[in-house]
């Protein structure tokens, strides 16, 4: 992928920080109906910005999001657990499937096959760190058993992964008509 200007990823930051904040399980009232975020923040991240302090500072603004609705916002502690350190390596997945395709794609339809691929390697990875870490790490289940947690899997991931679906397809959309219209005010003889 060409590497978009300073001017434009700060641009896509301050979206991708604004739509963290917004729909971060559900804090803000207003937008309770809007689904959870996070997974697609973090792969269009790991896409469209390059600096490496961004996945930190998502990171960090995850979890003040978190502490914020859990000490003001009366949102439950629940998940909140010894499992909560997974996120890292889970949001980390997704962020390196979005840089793993930012090397691959090209503006042509071709482009949704790897694209398909690195969203759904992003996404199970994830699902089986943070889920997987939930379930077996944060003493919320008594007894946890692998085939108890293959039932939750296919109960919730594929939720998860149609919610990230969602807006990762809504950011193609968005993408492609502005790469549209940057290539149709761009003269031909210009690189």
């Amino acid at each position: 992928m060409t590497a978009l200007t300073s001017r434009n990823q700060l641009i896509v930051g301050i979206v991708l920080a604004a739509l963290l904040a917004a729909t971060r399980s559900h804090h803000f009232a207003g937008l309770h109906h809007l689904p959870d975020a996070s997974w697609a923040v973090f792969f269009l991240a790991g896409v469209y910005l390059r600096r490496t302090w961004v996945f930190p500072a998502l990171l960090a603004g995850a979890a003040a999001s978190d502490f914020i609705a859990i000490t003001w916002g009366g949102v439950s502690s629940f998940c909140v657990s010894p499992a909560y350190a997974l996120l890292l390596p889970a949001y980390g997945a997704l962020w390196l499937a979005g840089r793993k395709y930012a090397q691959h794609h090209a503006n042509r339809i071709a482009t949704l096959v790897p694209l398909v691929l690195a969203v759904c390697g992003g996404a199970a990875l994830c699902e089986l760190l943070s889920s997987g870490g939930f379930y077996f790490f944060s003493g919320r289940y008594a007894e946890p058993t692998l085939a108890e947690f293959g039932l939750r899997l296919v109960k919730y991931f594929p939720a998860y992964l149609g919610t990230l679906a969602l807006y990762v397809g809504c950011a193609a959309v968005v993408h492609a008509v502005l790469v549209g219209v940057t290539e149709r005010s761009t003269p031909a003889n210009q690189p």
